[in-house]
């Protein structure tokens, strides 16, 4: 399986050989623009505006096609579980599902969608390496440097298809829908303000 591109660029990446390496201007304004920028735009999807459901086709969206059920699934619903979830010794999230990444960052209105996936085996997938996990790292790694504060959270929602071609198939219209930024089909949308210089290239 191809790696999802790296959202955060490293310090090697900007200087290969070390020298002169520019210093990035972090700061707690610049962090608290990018997440009001994409609170703003996942307002309408969090309080299930009509207006929010995005209706781009001439043609009506299949009653029960992907486009039509990522609109009828509100994560807040799912019950909030730490991301050390898959530690412990019995998993509730057994089998297929799509997993919702937020974020509540304390003096915003609502949570932030950071990552949509999808897996076959939900007390299995965050086991070991994973591209989120290391974009919520460096997320995390950014806001302490700032003095701001992460309460990530991972949300299981587990009546979604047995196969993987209409799983993968929500997946995608969830990640349309939400436009997170942890998944490779938007970072060039969400440009975000991080860098991880711990982080190889």
């Amino acid at each position: 399986m191809a790696r999802q591109g790296d959202l955060f660029r490293s310090t090697s990446e900007l200087c290969p050989d070390g020298f002169g390496m520019p210093e990035l201007a972090l700061s707690a304004q610049l962090l608290r623009s990018w997440q009001e920028r994409l609170a703003q735009f996942q307002a309408p999807l969090f309080r299930g505006d009509p207006a929010s459901q995005g209706q781009t086709s001439l043609f009506l969206p299949e009653a029960n096609g992907p486009g039509a059920l990522a609109a009828r699934i509100n994560p807040l619903s799912l019950q909030p579980q730490p991301l050390s979830f898959w530690r412990w010794t019995a998993s509730a999230q057994k089998g297929a599902a799509v997993y919702f990444v937020l974020d509540r960052p304390p003096g915003l209105p609502q949570p932030l969608l950071l990552y949509v996936g999808e897996t076959g085996r939900a007390d299995q997938r965050w086991k070991g390496e994973h591209d989120c996990k290391r974009y919520l790292a460096s997320y995390g790694e950014a806001l302490a440097k700032v003095g701001m504060e992460g309460r990530p959270s991972i949300r299981f929602w587990l009546d979604v298809p047995r196969d993987l071609r209409p799983r993968r198939e929500l997946e995608q219209a969830l990640i349309r829908r939400w436009q997170p930024p942890f998944n490779k089909e938007t970072r060039d949308r969400w440009t975000t303000p991080f860098t991880a210089a711990n982080e190889t290239p």
